[in-house]
């Protein structure tokens, strides 16, 4: 499938470092737009395979109207599917069978398939357990067939994983990783918001509550839209780095936080898989150990590159990542203001997840103290959303310390909890024309012909002082 999508990559970080300093940070920004002058293409369903995942366990029996509900939204998300897009809906309970078509593989999608499918959908029944596991395995099984295709799955629970252990629901999501992409989605107050972030984490996919059944088939037509949307199948980053620096994580932070996995090449680079794309911008927190001995003070030292990657083919040019260790305090101590404010959106995060935790196993003490801690951060940077997340908990925003709310409903702590990965962006990135070297310049290159990184003061070898652009003098061939 043509991606008819062009992607830019840029890096926002503060190259300037103590002497002390063992750890770089810096903020990838990712943008996919359409390509220029291009008219919005027309969707090719051959390019596409969905599976649909309806729990059916018993608890979706209470109250009736809730499988009815997952019915319609169901219903509707088939509807939207455009004609050649291969498909099929599963039922979940403790284990997983075909609802749609009948045999294990996919229908593909045309008038006659997607009536038929509507059909089958009537005949579900709630009875039961829930095995999260057995369902994302056959969604794999069915989206093996079609590597090429942008393939998705769209999961509704109503319940914990309670019919298999933890460590098969691991193996399984370790098996589907880098396979598909899953959005799952918690109906009721019965569900487990961790359990559904694992999932959308390890899948490259988004979890959300829907607080009410008769909002399941506006949820689910919205996902649905978005997933016609995608353009490219599968895209990731590879870090090559200088030694002895290394990769410590790379997880996305906006618009959502989640851990990519790092997966070595060789001795110098690892790639981190980043899903299916649309039209849109993501952006990365890089963590890259680094050692300053015997490295020279005073002068810009590259420490790794990044790219793009498209089918394992660079869709951008290179972006560097730059050090310079300094024994000025003044330029060592300042902080990128997007690397700051993503590291406190992952901050904000963590506490209001671990907060929701403490109030739902009964700890109110440990609730109230995170969830006030929460608030604090979130007002200090302006956090309009999570401060309208938090108002569902506490009593008053505004008060020290924070009272949480008398009698609170589960579902409104488990829908925070789940929607606590969600970020805000960060501060507009700082013009490319700004300070530092732009990613693509060529190398510093001295009398010597010796090649330095660019921006360089000092030639890494010799140390000839480049006091001038034009005293870089040409790259020889």
């Amino acid at each position: 499938m043509s991606s008819a999508l062009d992607f830019d990559l840029r890096i926002d970080h503060d190259r300037f470092l103590s002497t002390r300093d063992r750890q770089l940070h810096a903020i990838l920004t990712v943008t996919a737009r359409a390509g220029a002058g291009d008219a919005p293409p027309e969707v090719d369903g051959s390019g596409y395979a969905e599976v649909v995942v309806v729990d059916c366990s018993g608890s979706m029996a209470h109250p009736p109207t809730k499988l009815g509900a997952a019915r319609r939204a169901t219903a509707a998300a088939v509807e939207m599917l455009p004609d050649g897009v291969r498909f099929a809906v599963v039922e979940g309970t403790h284990e997983a069978r075909m609802v749609y078509p009948a045999h294990r593989g996919l229908a593909v999608a045309a008038p006659a398939t997607r009536d038929a499918a509507r059909r089958e959908l009537g005949r579900l029944a709630a009875a039961g357990g829930t095995a999260i596991g057995a369902w994302l395995e056959l969604a794999r099984e069915l989206l093996a067939g079609h590597p090429e295709a942008i393939r998705h799955a769209l999961l509704l629970t109503d319940g914990r994983n309670e019919h298999e252990t933890p460590q098969r629901l691991a193996e399984v999501l370790a098996a589907c990783a880098g396979q598909f992409v899953c959005d799952a989605r918690g109906v009721g107050d019965a569900w487990e918001p961790r359990e559904l972030t694992r999932v959308a984490e390890a899948l490259h996919g988004t979890a959300d509550a829907v607080r009410r059944p008769e909002e399941l088939e506006a949820d689910f037509r919205a996902t649905m839209r978005a997933t016609m949307a995608k353009r490219v199948a599968r895209a990731g980053l590879r870090i090559a780095v200088v030694p002895p620096a290394r990769v410590l994580s790379c997880r996305q932070v906006h618009p959502t936080i989640m851990e990519l996995p790092v997966t070595p090449l060789d001795d110098r680079s690892v790639t981190c898989p980043t899903g299916s794309w649309g039209v849109e911008a993501r952006e990365y927190h890089l963590c890259l150990e680094v050692d300053p001995a015997g490295r020279p003070t005073g002068e810009d030292l590259r420490v790794a590159r990044v790219d793009l990657l498209l089918d394992d083919v660079p869709a951008t040019g290179p972006v560097n990542l730059l050090a310079h260790w300094t024994e000025d305090l003044a330029l060592s101590s300042r902080i990128d203001p997007r690397v700051a404010h993503y590291t406190g959106q992952e901050e904000l995060s963590r506490l209001i997840a671990d907060g929701c935790d403490a109030y739902d196993t009964g700890d109110r003490e440990t609730a109230a103290r995170l969830l006030g801690r929460a608030v604090a951060l979130a007002t200090a940077a302006g956090d309009a959303f999570h401060l309208e997340q938090l108002r569902l908990l506490v009593e008053d925003v505004d008060a020290a310390p924070v009272r949480l709310r008398d009698d609170l409903p589960r579902l409104d702590v488990i829908s925070v909890a789940v929607r606590s990965s969600v970020t805000v962006p960060g501060p507009a990135p700082r013009p490319a024309s700004g300070p530092g070297p732009a990613a693509d310049a060529p190398p510093r290159v001295c009398p010597a012909g010796h090649r330095s990184p660019p921006g360089a003061r000092f030639c890494q070898r010799c140390r000839h002082e480049f006091t001038d652009p034009a005293d870089a003098g040409p790259v020889p061939a």
